[in-house]
């Protein structure tokens, strides 16, 4: 101990290592200060949508500068660590409960063969199940595979929601066509594409408003960094539809191209919770499937107690289908 106190006097390991502390710094301060990156080309978002994976660079700089035996490089970590552990430490631990209303799911369904898909889907005995990413021809295997298990749903486009519980109300929300040319546009020229529905699930404890939304998609481009245009305006269209629904309950169940810690769903969060922050274990990545990355499959909610929130297992899509179940408050 005596020998370990007077190497950590000595100057020297202080002075090594000064590039190592001025990263192990860097990181930390990026972590704490993520939401004051500048938007430019999308880098302030695109920053977002990776950041529980700066944490990456912790132990690869503690490796680093214990390597390099730098006193300073080690003390600097502290900041990054704390930051992360702050921003990402309560996701870790299991946060479910027994118990249980209501079980949703969500699923982009993508290019996925839709018989085995919604077979896989429908064994999960989801009470309510999104849908996202419709195609006209898959549309039609997906009702009757899953009709047996759903005599309610509702497609307005590419999404779709099929039930256990009567809907009705069912109405689409326009989140993609926007600018001087969008009220040239019919509704019957939108609908092919729509990507968004509202509807009111009945239940034997009222009413409950469910939307299911696929938000336009982001596109890492060489000359445009990283574009969010079609994602940001529709994030916006539906959060304002959410804020101003009047009734208490409110479900999304989405595929929202983009994580929660991402500045486009600061208003959204500031309305509904997720599942997955508050009953979930870990992060809950959802894409790619292959190895799940980021969660941008989400089941948000307002007015409701989650009590688990968990992933089903691969499909033929690209995304993982996103499950929970919940409580009536």
């Amino acid at each position: 101990m005596r020998n370990a106190l007077r190497a950590c006097a000595r100057p020297e390991p202080w002075k090594r290592g000064p590039i190592l502390a001025a990263l192990a710094l860097l990181l930390g301060l990026l972590l704490l200060l993520h939401a004051t990156i500048p938007d430019f080309a999308g880098l302030g978002s695109l920053v977002e949508n990776v950041l529980p994976w700066l944490g990456v660079f912790i132990p690869a700089l503690l490796a680093a500068a214990l390597w390099r035996r730098s006193l300073s490089a080690v003390t600097a970590l502290l900041l990054p660590a704390v930051a992360w552990t702050t921003l990402f430490g309560g996701l870790l631990p299991d946060k479910s409960h027994p118990g249980g209303d209501l079980t949703v799911a969500t699923h982009n369904v993508g290019a996925a063969d839709p018989e085995s898909t919604a077979r896989t889907l429908a064994a999960a005995g989801a009470d309510l199940l999104a849908l996202e990413e419709l195609t006209p021809q898959a549309t039609p295997l997906y009702e009757k595979t899953l009709a047996p298990a759903y005599p309610y749903h509702a497609i307005r486009g590419t999404v779709g929601l099929w039930s256990k519980l009567p809907l009705s109300g069912t109405r689409t929300i326009d989140i993609m066509n926007y600018g001087p040319l969008a009220a040239t546009k019919s509704a019957a020229a939108q609908l092919p594409e729509n990507r968004a529905l509202h509807t009111t699930a009945t239940t034997p404890n009222g009413p409950l408003a469910v939307y299911v939304a696929h938000l336009g998609s982001v596109r890492l481009m060489p000359r445009k960094g990283f574009w969010t245009s079609s994602r940001n305006i529709g994030a916006a269209a539906l959060t304002k539809s959410i804020t101003t629904d009047p009734n208490p309950r409110v479900l999304l169940l989405a595929d929202l191209n983009g994580t929660l810690d991402d500045r486009a769903f600061t208003a959204l969060r500031t309305h509904l919770h997720s599942t997955q922050q508050t009953s979930g274990t870990g992060f809950g990545f959802t894409w790619p499937a292959t190895f799940p990355m980021a969660r941008i499959d989400q089941i948000l909610y307002r007015g409701l107690e989650a009590n688990r929130s968990w992933t089903l297992p691969k499909t033929g899509s690209d995304h993982l289908p996103a499950a929970a179940t919940l409580t009536w408050s």
